[in-house]
């Protein structure tokens, strides 16, 4: 029989936990992600910096003065500083999301991206469900085509048009009879046209608009009109030879960093 002492070392059990999966080292950490996110906003709005020390100012500075007052500035100071970087952090948000946004506008596929920073609870198509081309040859002509992008949610469907404005408001109304056809008279179907005159709203104010929808729809009931639509499938003409539909569409993660 053998003792103890002779039976095989307990393997460590550091670095073998279940469940743990090693890092990927091409996938930015937070801090990176932060990083490029801030510098891409300071690039479009350079004022960004300035705003942020104000917020930090607003928070630290009252506190700071209360507490040699009263006799305690390392106390309310230390507090100060944790809400002057809060506020400073919650402004950082707005500003560079309104960045993005800015960045977007005008862009083809710039509704797409936008769709992207909507809440969970939405189904969305990341490619258009409808477009109509025209008479572009080339990437460069995207800027005059017309597009649909779709999103589900409790709301209803939700349909987003952008493009020349006659062409995105044609294109709108007969995706919206396409879709009453499939879901019917109990599921509200809604049409937003991004781009310029008093019936158009901002690229920025798009998710704005649809999170102050009425919801309508049961959970159960989002996910089968999506699988409704999604059998439908999508009514897009051919695009012109040489034109990536991929790379002509703006970039969603603008809205979130990298």
């Amino acid at each position: 029989m053998s003792t103890s002492s002779e039976q095989a070392p307990k393997k460590s059990r550091r670095g073998n936990k279940p469940g743990r999966k090693p890092k990927d080292p091409n996938k930015p950490g937070r801090f990176s992600q932060i990083s490029t996110l801030y510098k891409g906003a300071v690039k479009q709005n350079p004022q960004i910096p300035l705003w942020m020390a104000l917020a930090f100012a607003v928070g630290f500075v009252p506190l700071l003065l209360i507490g040699v007052a009263w006799g305690h500035p390392y106390y309310l100071g230390f507090i100060g500083i944790m809400i002057g970087l809060l506020l400073a952090m919650i402004l950082f948000g707005r500003l560079a999301e309104r960045a993005a946004y800015s960045q977007l506008d005008g862009q083809p596929g710039a509704s797409g991206a936008a769709l992207g920073a909507l809440r969970r609870g939405w189904f969305v198509e990341q490619e258009p469900v409808a477009a109509e081309a025209g008479r572009a040859r080339n990437v460069r002509d995207m800027a005059a085509a017309a597009m649909v992008f779709r999103a589900v949610g409790k709301p209803g469907v939700v349909l987003i048009g952008e493009g020349p404005r006659g062409n995105a408001t044609k294109l709108l109304n007969s995706e919206k009879k396409r879709v009453e056809r499939v879901v019917g008279p109990e599921v509200p179907v809604t049409i937003y046209r991004v781009g310029q005159g008093d019936d158009a709203i901002a690229v920025g104010d798009i998710t704005k608009k649809m999170g102050k929808l009425d919801k309508k729809l049961t959970t159960a009931e989002v996910s089968s009109v999506n699988k409704r639509l999604r059998a439908l499938g999508s009514k897009r003409p051919p695009i012109p030879a040489g034109m990536d539909p991929k790379n002509a569409r703006a970039d969603r993660r603008g809205l979130r960093g990298r």
